[in-house]
């Protein structure tokens, strides 16, 4: 009769190891249902962080970018209300005569050396002059045609006469270069 309590205690303890597996299991498995959990939240948060790293360092570029642009373009009005300062200056040197010249000297000296300061600031800014030559190729990019006209001796696309210079700050047109194209002569 020994043997029956024999087998029933070691039916027990086989019951009993089998719960205690079971239960290890169970919490095994919940503990990597908890881990795989942990590593989603970790990715996503991975994923904000780098997303946030990337439009910190975008936005720090286009600040730079616009650091820059204000720096060389922030004076583009003004500059662009003193082009016709500079015309003036300039044809009123181009409409001196030579007896002119000759009885207020020291008044066209004074406009002279004026447009040269003026020319000076404008390099200082970054701003140059076009000047198209007659005879050059008509580029749109730089000029301006202000009228079009056959001419004998040339080509469609020719410049056959200069009204206006042109100016470029930096490597922007501020202003085209006004000028007459020639047509194809007929």
């Amino acid at each position: 009769m020994a043997e029956p309590k024999n087998e029933e205690f070691l039916d027990d303890i086989e019951t009993a190891e089998a719960e205690a597996f079971a239960e290890d299991m169970a919490e095994i498995d919940d503990a990597e249902l908890e881990l795989d959990s942990l590593r989603a939240e970790r990715d996503q948060y991975k994923d904000r962080f780098m997303r946030a790293l990337a439009d910190a360092e975008n936005a720090r570029k286009r600040g730079d970018k616009a650091r820059r642009d204000a720096e060389n373009y922030g004076g583009s009005k003004l500059a662009r209300d003193m082009l016709p300062v500079y015309d003036n200056m300039k044809r009123a040197l181009e409409a001196a005569t030579d007896e002119q010249r000759e009885v207020s000297a020291a008044l066209i000296e004074g406009v002279e050396l004026t447009m040269r300061a003026l020319r000076g600031v404008f390099e200082k800014h970054g701003i140059r002059v076009i000047t198209p030559e007659v005879g050059d190729r008509f580029d749109p990019q730089e000029h301006e045609a202000m009228f079009e006209a056959p001419v004998p001796g040339t080509k469609a696309g020719d410049i056959i006469q200069v009204s206006a210079e042109g100016f470029m700050i930096h490597d922007r047109l501020l202003r085209p270069a006004q000028v007459g194209v020639s047509s194809t002569p007929a």
